[in-house]
């Protein structure tokens, strides 16, 4: 059975995502568009759309083209934007990465997406060096100053006009941000720029954000949920974006207050200290609308929690890197029922959706689980350079398959129940079993590994290592630390326990959900 919104299915301008995003800009004056948190520095609408056309005529000064990739890693500030949408509108495309990467992940990002140029800030640059020196990149750039990168302002002072490109939305790529789909290393999900734009238009259908509204970047723009629903769902709606540079929970709560922000999208995490850290007491966020949370689930009595704590209601969304991201939106109005609490809400209008048993490929029946398919002008074209791993998660019919096990009501309402997949969630970010183990396995001091995620209430789940030690000397907190240096913080393992064997299959693939249903025993 094919599952649809009550919605209509919007029409899609046929626009490039940064015509689209910015086509009011110049016309919206100085009106701030973005806001640096922490030193309240701000650019203007009209001043946005300048320096975006500065950074296109200066990139295509340097021979950058149709089809060239900008590696963008850096934290949330408002010149994310300005990277982000001038290297699209003359054909470019992003690679968004995690700038808590280590070189060797970084590496593998700029190499994998043959990235050519790479735009940093000055704490990450010795990363961003080393990483770009065993690429294909040309040429570094910085916010600011710093040896060895050329400024960021050196780019927008060129002058001229940026080139007309001629742009086909729904073939041309706009984005490439990267995902572990459902195992493996971190691979390059293909967006057009009809992706986007549909997605934007689709989650704006629901949302309702007007120019009156001000939103927080807490979530990084690298990754697709803050990409898109805070930058540019924000920038195109006329939005004000007040940007986190990273989270920090009293900061959090002094730029709300100060900027009276109306709309705060985050993770369970954020939640869970607005539930019950004390910081949180006194505070006054009466500004606040809409608490919109994401990435993972949320649970409905957390959900309930923070709701009455802070006087909003609180929403749940869905969705996955390769679905730019949005599929799922709980309705405004209805985060606070009590019956639809936990669920992830309908479909977005002109999404489709299926619940197949995962044993015989066939629709789950009516009231029964089954993973979740999707299939709509959001979904992606594919895995960069990898037709297999796209053959396993997108058919030849559209549909998406996420991997997440979910129910439907008769009112069309899904909640995420399990994980088909492998992927450990922590913090909302996907940290892969297998790379982790790809890792460990080096180890002199490991003989066999096993990766899973263990459940927590603040993170959602912990990296868990289940080890074969290669001899009496092995020390989990010594694995645990040299993990630490080779991997970006939420990937780091945060437990470790030794065992005799790791459980595999006849085919030698390890059998994680054993473990898992271990796990799962002891803590019962």
């Amino acid at each position: 059975m094919i599952h649809t919104s009550e919605r209509p299915e919007p029409a899609v301008p046929d626009k490039d995502i940064s015509s689209y995003v910015l086509e009011r800009a110049p016309e919206r004056g100085a009106k701030p568009a973005l806001i640096d948190g922490p030193t309240g520095r701000e650019i203007g609408y009209e001043q946005l759309a300048g320096a975006v056309g500065a950074c296109a005529s200066g990139l295509a000064g340097r021979g950058f083209s149709k089809g060239d990739v900008l590696g963008v890693y850096m934290p949330n500030l408002p010149e994310y934007a300005i990277a982000f949408h001038g290297a699209t509108p003359i054909g470019g495309l992003c690679t968004t990465a995690n700038p808590l990467y280590t070189a060797e992940e970084l590496t593998h990002q700029l190499e994998n997406s043959g990235a050519r140029f790479l735009l940093t800030v000055p704490p990450f640059l010795d990363t961003a060096r080393e990483a770009a020196e065993q690429t294909a990149v040309e040429e570094v750039f910085v916010l600011g100053e710093d040896e060895g990168a050329t400024p960021f302002a050196e780019l927008l002072s060129g002058g001229g006009e940026a080139p007309a490109v001629e742009i086909d939305p729904a073939a041309d790529l706009a984005v490439m941000p990267y995902s572990s789909g459902t195992t493996g290393l971190a691979k390059g999900v293909m967006l057009t720029h009809r992706n986007l734009v549909a997605n934007i238009v689709q989650t704006q259908d629901v949302l309702q954000i007007s120019p009156n509204d001000v939103l927080i970047g807490v979530l990084p723009f690298f990754h697709i949920y803050g990409m898109t629903v805070i930058m540019n769902l924000g920038l195109q709606a006329g939005a004000k974006i007040v940007t986190m540079p990273r989270f920090e929970l009293d900061q959090f709560l002094d730029l709300i207050e100060e900027h009276r922000v109306t709309h705060a999208f985050i993770v369970p995490p954020i939640a869970l200290a607005l539930a019950k850290h004390p910081a949180v007491e006194g505070r006054d966020l009466s500004s606040l609308c809409v608490v919109m949370s994401g990435a993972a689930s949320l649970g409905a009595e957390l959900a309930k929690q923070v709701g009455e704590r802070i006087g909003c209601e609180v929403m749940q969304g869905y969705g996955l890197t390769e679905t730019s991201p949005v599929t799922h939106v709980m309705p405004i109005g209805e985060g606070v029922s009590e019956e639809k609490a936990g669920t992830i809400g309908p479909p977005l209008g002109g999404t489709e959706c299926r619940l197949v048993d995962p044993e015989t490929g066939e629709d789950a029946a009516e009231g029964e689980r089954g993973e979740l398919w999707i299939r709509g002008p959001q979904v992606m074209r594919g895995y960069l350079g990898n037709p297999e791993a796209t053959a396993a998660t997108l058919d030849d019919d559209g549909w998406l398959h996420t991997g997440d096990i979910a129910t439907v009501d008769d009112q069309g309402y899904f909640r995420i129940v399990d994980r088909l997949k492998e992927l450990i969630k922590y913090k909302g970010f996907q940290v892969p079993p297998a790379e982790l183990e790809a890792l460990i396995i080096t180890n002199p001091k490991v003989s066999d590994v096993a990766v899973i995620g263990v459940p927590d209430e603040e993170c959602g789940e912990l990296p868990k290592a289940y080890v074969v030690p290669a001899g009496e000397d092995f020390d989990a907190e010594e694995l645990m630390s040299w993990v630490g240096e080779h991997v970006s913080p939420q990937k780091r393992i945060r437990l470790v326990e030794t065992i005799d064997e790791v459980p595999k299959s006849a085919s030698g693939k390890i059998l994680r959900r054993v473990l898992i249903d271990r796990e799962a025993a002891g803590r019962a």
